[in-house]
């Protein structure tokens, strides 16, 4: 009887976090983000506390969610992310929920955004005010990932480019190898010991909140989400003197299957 309370309770505090999400993508947009503009003339302090503003709303919802009993957190593995700067953010990608985890730890993150949010009525004055990055052309999507990574944010990207189905080995696209080898390695912050690099293990114990499953097919018990900074040697070839920017697509190619494979063995051994 306690459980199927206790599962029913949990249908019902999904359901109510997620239209507050939808709510507060609202209430950022009209209210919130013009005040912001009224005080502040200058567009890129506009999008940098737009994106603070969105780092302290998530913060509160993942608060939420734990207090209600959504979810757990363990996130003292991630706490490290919150003092990184400039770097390009590598995760894994198994529930809905994980770039607003990440950018709740972060307080200066940007992301990459898949072009068909942008007419999401509920997010798409929050991707424009922030300045979050989209994908829709791959010119102009690298040439923004330069900007934001040399300006001091970090950028979070999932390689997977969508979540992966549990029981379905995890598959990365080129995309961040890409902009990992154009994007870092000559960027002045960084020395020659650091990659640019945070990679970041996600997990999610029961699944949920998967691809193709609905918000109301919550698990029996409630669910762990837990995320680690993992420490790794993941160093751009761009980086090396014996790099042949001639051969640029053979090298992403390269370094995207070293990547994949460092997440494999990783999420292997958790």
């Amino acid at each position: 009887m306690f459980k199927s309370l206790n599962h029913l309770w949990r249908i019902v505090a999904t359901g109510f976090c997620f239209a507050f999400f939808g709510l507060g993508g609202v209430f950022l947009s009209f209210f919130i983000f013009p005040l912001q503009k009224l005080f502040i003339n200058d567009v890129a302090k506009q999008k940098k506390i737009a994106r603070k503003t969105v780092h302290y709303i998530f913060k509160f919802f993942i608060g939420m969610m734990a207090f209600t009993g959504v979810f757990s957190f363990d996130l003292v593995r991630a706490k490290k992310l919150s003092k990184i700067n400039g770097q390009l953010v590598l995760a894994n990608h198994p529930s809905l929920i994980d770039v607003v985890v990440l950018i709740s730890i972060i307080p200066n993150a940007d992301c990459v955004v898949k072009a068909h949010l942008f007419t999401n009525p509920f997010l798409r004055r929050v991707f424009k005010n922030t300045g979050y990055i989209s994908n829709a052309e791959p010119e102009g999507l690298l040439i923004d990932c330069k900007k934001s990574i040399a300006a001091g944010n970090n950028l979070i990207i999932f390689p997977e480019g969508t979540r992966t189905k549990p029981g379905q080995d995890i598959k990365f696209q080129r995309g961040a190898a890409n902009i990992a080898l154009r994007c870092l390695s000559d960027n002045a912050h960084l020395t020659n010991q650091e990659s640019g690099i945070s990679t970041v293990l996600i997990q999610v114990k029961p699944t949920t909140l998967t691809k193709s499953e609905p918000w109301y097919k919550v698990p029996a018990y409630k669910a762990q989400f837990s995320a680690e900074l993992i420490d790794n040697s993941l160093r751009p070839p761009s980086f090396d003197s014996t790099f042949d920017s001639n051969n640029i697509s053979k090298q992403v190619r390269q370094y995207n299957q070293r990547l994949e494979s460092f997440f494999v063995e990783a999420i292997a051994k958790s």
